[in-house]
């Protein structure tokens, strides 16, 4: 016998009627209200809609050594590739690839690895100070990062890598937001 009754409760948009007998074609109905929404032990919990900034650090630290060492790999594999000489056997060439690739893969890996550092902590220092959460954080994060990164090399260099990675990170923000608004996910 199927339940007439709708999935949904009408006095409770956050929960749903859930009958684990529905498939087995019994006559028990005896149906469960589970929630559609994330239950938080403590209230300050289900207020904080952002990461913490220990998972900031690891995930941009994380994601930004992936994303360098599979682009420093590739950089690495057209090098290895064009390094090869005619008398080179096919494990010599081999070599020489996964050689450049891992090469490079580190270098990259560990340059963008820094920077997703330095950008979560300057980020998660900025909400902190600011006691809000907006646009104007990854900006100056993003701002502080290419200045941090570069400089060692002057302070023309910081400034014009601080302006760069201000740039980028709202052109992302904005791409980021444009891509929410006008694209149901």
């Amino acid at each position: 016998m199927a339940d007439s009754r709708s999935d949904r409760d009408d006095n409770n948009s956050h929960v749903r009627l859930y009958n684990p007998y529905k498939d087995l074609q019994i006559p028990i109905s005896n149906p469960y209200k589970i929630p559609t929404t994330p239950e938080f032990l403590f209230e300050e919990e289900s207020l904080r809609q952002r990461r913490s900034w220990g998972e900031n650090l690891t995930y941009y630290t994380g994601t930004g050594y992936l994303a360098g060492a599979i682009s420093g790999a590739g950089k690495g594999l057209i090098e290895g590739v064009r390094a090869s000489e005619e008398g080179d056997t096919t494990k010599l060439r081999v070599n020489r690839i996964l050689n450049a690739s891992g090469h490079s893969g580190r270098k990259f890996g560990n340059r963008v690895g820094v920077l997703g550092l330095l950008y979560a902590g300057l980020e998660s220092g900025i909400v902190y100070v600011r006691d809000t959460d907006d646009v104007m954080n990854s900006v100056l994060a993003g701002l502080g990062t290419g200045a941090l990164f570069k400089a060692a090399s002057g302070p023309r260099s910081a400034a014009v890598a601080g302006a760069i990675g201000g740039l980028a990170v709202g052109a992302v923000v904005t791409a980021k937001q444009l891509v929410k608004r006008y694209v149901p996910i």
